[in-house]
């Protein structure tokens, strides 16, 4: 029924991307191991800075996707979607989906080349941090005519990375429509308070905007478009965390029924387990394919990128929670511990599930992108 109208190597691990995938499996074995997320969690920032100057300066992760003319190395969305699985494998904190993914292709996406020769430079360089606003989330932010031009007043909440980020991208009410703005936030004109969340790595914030100095973004009358667009490479972006999670949800338990025993053999010789794991192992690679689908879609720009954007969603956030599930279930009482890596993988999990729609969300969408219910192109929350 659909065709991918684009170079079918986007669809397979060529031999640059292997090298990077092996590259980043590395640096973040040995930089990203759960002792060490766990004290990040608790730093300011909630990130390694240099761990984020080391992934754009010495691997180019963050200008992967983004064009030549911008400072960018000029790849596509499947190289990147290899450093978001790699990154999802070991929950590394750092700030890519909103920066990377969201800010990335909402400058993009906007076609101001102004705004994108301005900002898209720092942030494949690593020197900028960015997010959306009133995107994933809807906001109540409008924009004004100020003295000096315009300002945004009212709040958004829930964005990601919003208290630290260095650049916000705001959907706001203008008086010519519903528009996206480029905000450089300071304590004077914008409150930024963090909230209690779910999955500690992926830190969410209320953002209040008090007369903050903005600049718009791309032409009105587009901004539905950009937002769509922003939210699918959103979850094509999770998708691609959620095979890595998955990964290594799979790899831990299988080492671990391997060497623990009972009634005098390894656990995982029992046949039951085998089963359980053959059907967890069928999970995995269902959702790398529906990933694999999804982020050649949205490299080549395909036309059918709507669908394989909310098919990844399912396939993948039903395969990471499934995965999470059994790592705490044959972990036993200690996976269920706050110590125990396990705990950190669930929360992910869970919190990523209604990030940018729920799976039934994705299903009635995908029905109505299809043509299986009267509801043409039904939207998820949130876009």
């Amino acid at each position: 029924m659909f065709r991918l109208d684009a170079d079918p190597a986007l669809l397979s691990e060529s031999d640059e991307r292997r090298q990077l995938r092996l590259i980043l499996r590395e640096l973040l074995a040995a930089t990203c191991r759960p002792e060490d997320v766990r004290t990040l969690l608790e730093s300011p920032r909630g990130h390694d800075r240099r761990l984020w100057e080391r992934l754009a300066g010495e691997i180019g992760v963050h200008g992967l996707a983004v064009p030549e003319e911008y400072g960018g190395a000029g790849y596509t969305f499947a190289e990147l979607a290899v450093a978001l699985e790699e990154t999802g494998r070991v929950l590394c904190p750092a700030p890519l989906l909103p920066t990377v993914v969201l800010a990335g292709h909402a400058l993009l996406d906007s076609g101001d080349r102004r705004a994108c020769a301005r900002w898209l430079p720092a942030i494949a360089a690593g020197a900028l941090t960015a997010t959306v606003a009133g995107v994933a989330h809807r906001a109540d932010v409008r924009a004004e005519h100020g003295p000096g031009g315009w300002v945004l007043r009212g709040e958004a909440d829930f964005v990601p990375d919003g208290e630290g980020a260095d650049l916000l991208l705001v959907l706001a009410r203008a008086p010519d429509g519903e528009r996206l703005f480029a905000c450089e936030p300071d304590g004077a004109t914008c409150d930024r308070t963090a909230r209690r969340v779910l999955d500690p790595t992926r830190r969410q914030a209320l953002v209040r905007f008090r007369g903050a100095p903005a600049e718009p973004v791309g032409e009105p009358g587009r901004t539905s478009g950009i937002v769509e667009a922003v939210l699918d490479a959103g979850r094509v972006a999770l998708a691609a965390e959620h095979v890595g999670g998955s990964a290594h949800a799979l790899d831990a338990v299988l080492a671990y029924v391997s060497q623990r025993t009972q009634f005098g053999r390894a656990i995982g010789s029992f046949q039951a387990v085998k089963h359980r794991l053959a059907d967890l192992l069928v999970e995995v690679e269902g959702a790398w394919s529906a990933s694999a689908y999804a982020s050649a879609c949205l490299a080549a720009r395909a036309a059918e990128l709507p669908v394989a954007a909310s098919a990844a969603a399912v396939a993948c956030a039903g395969a990471y929670r499934l995965a999470t599930t059994e790592y705490v279930q044959f972990h036993g009482g200690i996976g269920f511990t706050w110590e125990h890596p396990a705990h950190l993988y669930v929360r992910r999990a869970r919190a990523d599930e209604a990030l940018f729609g729920t799976a039934d969300d994705h299903r009635l969408r995908l029905a109505g992108l299809l043509g299986l219910a009267g509801r043409g192109g039904a939207s998820v929350p949130g876009g």
